[in-house]
């Protein structure tokens, strides 16, 4: 007789519950630790830690819905604890791992967070920590810092399994994201379990995930787009394995362990890849070796083996626009990188490159359940299941996102292509004028700057001047030429590349001179989020006070120490 069909889960919690009576001895989340030492649990394991956490949590008494926060990298402990959280009745409150320590205390005092998590952090965590209102309760992940706090373990040897844990409603929040905060202090997205399953199912739809994929979670949890892909469609599938990336240094090594089938990542790390290779054999070369019969299947192969992305199924690419000469690379290579689009405000739940259906510059197609329009203003707006309930104590915040008739404004312009490919062309509030009266549009210039294998970051940048510039971070394989006596070879290089950009711009768009600025851009100084995207306007005001000379300067190329 056959056996009847499991109700679909309402919550992606009931989904872990499945799975917790269904697969106990699957192996789930591996673990590297210091000394290459590797931690495996299955799904039975780490559900009984998470178990005996929430026991812990309700041993609290605190109000149901309260808000319990995570500051750690991604980790194992990371997915338990925010089970945890959920089991025990209780809000998720994500907190990126490297954020000020003013950010820190916003976040925590504005959600109202009553517990920390403290997990895996580094260094920046001796200033962050200093954000932390003094006499919160924290408790500490085993491979958490030294400090003050309770431990995981200890907690988790006294107290027995929760069960049964609370139940949570589709409609109950869940989680409280706060966005990077590009502009202005961060503002909490609420998102429900429903929205959460919601989208995670669908995604899993558009990649056709499979039972056995495995997926290597190192972008920040704290992100809705790691948490959608790293710990969602773990929980809502069962079935995967979660690998985790001990240490930039061992990276490689983490990524060849794990040989993903999915993988997740950013234009600048896709770009790092390609210059490894590059490292090791010349792209003229490399490009020749391709297209030999039998040989090109080799090389292709070898590559992607160096890489630990030969058993990539599905590789996508997000964040930040990549460009078509890297997309077209690894095509070659037989590996077709997607771009995404989304928001926190929509749980990243928006756009999607259906296999084949790329284009250069777009970012695909809506999910099948998400309509899209552009304004009148050429703003982007979505509708979405994944669009937030609001933001959290915010509402005239959450009403001015929304129009009338129930579409959330993203604030990106963009375009729609006969077959409903977006393509993204600014931020509406980005556009500045110049003192000719004219109005750039700093975002396509700079993907058209960024398509250069020396420059890292830049930044568009110009009001009030009669044309624009850009303030230009170098990349590492840039730096070490300059530090080797190849700095006149470099400059050369940046002009014409200049020069190059100039004539795909109208007139008023090009850009009088690039500042190359030696200082690093990062989270930990406030001039990148924590996602690694600029923060504007903390960039222009950084070096603001150089503009005058760098303009009367008349120099292409300009240097700042």
């Amino acid at each position: 007789m056959p056996q009847p069909t499991p109700p679909e889960p309402k919550t992606l919690l009931e989904a872990a519950y499945r799975w917790e009576r269904e697969l106990r001895d699957h192996r789930s989340m591996i673990q590297p630790l210091t000394g290459g030492e590797i931690r495996e649990w299955t799904i039975g394991e780490w559900m009984e830690e998470a178990r005996r956490m929430a026991a812990y949590l309700v041993s609290l008494d605190l109000p149901r819905g309260s808000k319990i926060a995570i500051c750690s990298k991604n980790c194992a402990w990371w997915i338990m604890a925010d089970v945890a959280i959920w089991m025990s009745g209780h809000v998720t409150v994500p907190i990126y791992p490297t954020l000020t320590p003013a950010t820190v205390r916003y976040t925590l005092e504005h959600s109202e967070a009553k517990v920390l998590f403290v997990g895996k952090l580094d260094s920046v965590w001796e200033e962050m920590k200093t954000g932390v209102p003094e006499g919160m309760h924290q408790i500490s992940f085993p491979v958490a810092p030294e400090g003050p706090y309770e431990s995981w373990k200890e907690i988790v040897e006294r107290h027995e399994p929760l069960n049964p844990a609370i139940e949570r409603q589709p409609d109950e929040l869940a989680t409280i994201i706060y966005t990077s905060g590009s502009t202005g202090r961060p503002k909490g997205v609420m998102h429900d379990f429903q929205r959460m399953l919601h989208c995670t199912a669908g995604l899993s739809r558009a990649v056709e995930a499979q039972a056995g994929d495995r997926y290597l979670s190192y972008l920040p949890l704290a992100h809705g787009m790691e948490r959608w892909m790293g710990e969602c469609a773990l929980l809502l599938h069962g079935e995967g394995e979660i690998y985790f990336a001990e240490t930039i240094d061992t990276f490689l090594q983490d990524l060849q362990r794990a040989r993903p089938t999915l993988f997740l990542s950013v234009p600048r790390l896709w770009s790092k890849f390609q210059l490894g290779v590059f490292a090791k054999m010349p792209p003229k070369k490399l490009a020749w070796m391709i297209r030999v019969p039998i040989l090109g299947g080799i090389v292709k192969k070898k590559v992607l083996v160096g890489l630990g992305l030969d058993a990539v199924r599905l590789a996508g690419s997000g964040s930040a626009p990549i460009s078509a000469e890297l997309l077209q690379w690894y095509r070659d290579l037989g590996l077709e990188v997607r771009e995404g689009y989304g928001m926190t405000e929509n749980f990243n739940y928006s756009h999607i490159t259906m296999p084949g259906e790329a284009r250069a510059g777009y970012v695909g197609t809506p999910y099948d359940d998400v309509q899209c329009r552009i304004a009148d203003d050429g703003e982007i707006q979505v509708k979405s299941p994944g669009n937030m309930i609001g933001y959290y104590k915010m509402p005239e915040a959450t009403a001015e996102t929304f129009t009338e008739d129930g579409w959330l404004r993203t604030g990106d312009r963009g375009e729609i292509d006969e077959r409903g490919r977006l393509k993204i062309t600014g931020r509406t509030k980005e556009i500045f004028k110049t003192s000719k009266g004219k109005y750039v549009a700093p975002a396509p210039i700079e993907n058209k700057l960024s398509n250069h294998p020396r420059i890292e970051l830049c930044c568009v940048g110009g009001a009030g001047y009669p044309q624009p510039h850009a303030l230009v971070r170098l990349s590492e394989e840039a730096e070490a030429l300059v530090a080797g006596k190849g700095r006149a070879e470099l400059e050369a290089d940046l002009a014409a590349h200049l020069e190059s950009v100039n004539r795909q711009v109208d007139s008023f768009e090009r850009l009088q001179f690039l500042a190359l600025v030696a200082e690093p851009w990062t989270p930990e100084n406030g001039l990148l989020t924590p996602t690694m995207k600029i923060r504007r306007n903390s960039i222009e005001e950084t070096y603001q006070p150089h503009n005058d000379a760098w303009y009367e300067s008349g120099k292409r190329v300009i240097w700042h120490a």
